[in-house]
């Protein structure tokens, strides 16, 4: 399904929706307050993007440097070519040790993956620890934003989920109560797991740590009550010297949330006496994008989401209408990388306004990859028929002027007598579902010119 008819489908509810974008819109405008504290939080954002174009153009030397330094920390290391292999290497991992209940910190990498579903087919118990990710994993739904995971629902939502689930009050709306819940419910999870696995915001190269940030201490508790640590990271999480990290930090939250930093950023070095730590190294498709002249940067992203927060195509037609682990517009140049035809629709989904380039914290070229996709999507005869028999049409009534001018008139003549239910038909004119048609003109400009010189 395409992403504009699963939009249509979000946008049904009009409340919903109207809430949904008032709600990050609050987040965009927290982000704007939080990002001028600081006078010189654009060097930051110069100084995050040029650190990031030198690590990417020297990834190989900064991943086996990486590698080095985690190995000589007492840390196994592993490389993961794809989705698949990595999910084998975390299984494997997991039945050396007989683990049969692992706790999971918010980890986009292995949504990617789709790994909660293949160790529940081996008949390991994943656990999400994230309270945003608890409750979508208890609704079986995917996360909507890689952030904010369930900002598509409301507390009432909520309240009905752990009613189901946790057995609380039926109609508990109070979010404080329901948090509680989620805690007392999660505390047991810890306590009984047998692995913990997390994702990675940051590797260092210089130290072969991995950084965690969260806001809940999830993965903290996680990790430290279990004896086997699991942290999966795409390629593109390296950085080259821990002084770096602290330009990226005061980024991240700031872009985010709106907040000066992460409650918890945690770093992982080296695991503890009688304790093991693992971190798998994942291409899957990054290399491809890596290649790619017009794309490679997107490779920066820090997964921040500010893109989504600020986008109005995304704020009004929710996470689940890309289906795409990322979605939004950064997802949107992302997806067609890994398979073209399937997300052939996404980087459509924009209105190339620039809002996304403009709010990025390491200034990657957003609404200008969208462009270059859909110009690629043309080229390569991804476009659906529909699409692509309309842009054949208004190709040759722009190149000629006579056309050009014939059209207009045509168009004017008709929409100044058609009765409105022809003009306003939504399947005919969907851009009348909301708007009223301009007033029709007498003349075009070009008229207007011969005539008034």
């Amino acid at each position: 399904m395409s992403h504009s008819k699963k939009a249509s489908i979000f946008n049904k509810d009009i409340e919903r929706t109207t809430w949904h974008d008032e709600t990050l819109w609050f987040v965009r405008q927290k982000r704007d307050k939080m990002a001028y504290v600081i006078p010189e939080f654009q060097q930051l954002r110069d100084l995050a993007s040029q650190i990031k174009e030198h690590t990417l153009s020297q990834l190989d030397e900064y991943l086996l440097e990486f590698e080095r330094n985690a190995l000589k920390n007492g840390v196994h290391v592993h490389w993961a070519a794809d989705a698949k292999e990595h999910n084998e290497i975390v299984l494997k991992i997991l039945k050396k040790h007989k683990a049969k209940k692992i706790v999971k910190s918010k980890s986009m990498l292995t949504e990617e993956c789709h790994l909660n579903p293949f160790l529940q087919q081996h008949a390991i118990k994943v656990v999400d620890t994230d309270l945003g990710e608890r409750i979508i994993q208890l609704r079986d739904e995917a996360p909507s934003h890689i952030v904010l995971p369930a900002i598509h629902l409301k507390k009432e939502d909520v309240g009905e989920t752990f009613h189901q689930h946790l057995n609380t009050p039926k109609g508990e709306k109070d979010p404080q109560r329901l948090t509680e819940a989620a805690r007392q419910h999660l505390r047991e999870k810890f306590v009984q797991a047998d692995a913990a696995l997390t994702g990675v915001n940051f590797a260092i190269a210089e130290t072969g740590s991995v950084v965690v940030c969260t806001n809940e201490g999830n993965a903290d508790l996680g990790v430290n009550l279990a004896k086997v640590h699991i942290a999966c990271m795409g390629f593109e999480k390296i950085i080259p010297r821990f002084n770096d990290l602290s330009v990226f930090t005061r980024l991240l939250a700031r872009s985010a949330t709106g907040q000066p930093i992460t409650t918890y950023t945690s770093h992982f070095t080296k695991p503890r006496p009688g304790a093991e730590m693992h971190v798998v190294i994942v291409d899957n498709g990054r290399t491809q994008q890596l290649g790619r002249e017009d794309f490679y940067n997107s490779l920066k992203c820090i997964r921040c989401g500010a893109c989504m927060n600020t986008c109005p195509v995304y704020r009004r037609s929710g996470g689940h209408s890309y289906n795409f682990t990322v979605p939004g517009p950064i997802g949107s140049i992302l997806s067609p990388n890994l398979d073209l035809k399937k997300h052939s629709s996404l980087p459509f989904a924009s209105t190339l306004c620039g809002s996304c380039t403009e709010v990025c914290p390491v200034k990657i070229d957003i609404h200008v990859q969208l462009y270059k996709w859909r110009q690629q999507i043309g080229e390569s005869n991804a476009l659906p028929m529909s699409k692509k028999l309309s842009m054949k049409v208004m190709s040759k009534v722009l190149a000629s002027s006579k056309l050009f001018s014939f059209s207009g008139k045509m168009g004017r003549t008709m929409i100044k007598w058609l009765p409105y239910s022809m003009t306003h038909n939504k399947s005919v004119n969907p851009w009348a579902k909301a708007r009223e048609l301009p007033e029709v003109p007498e003349h075009s400009f070009r008229e207007w010119y011969k005539q008034n010189k």
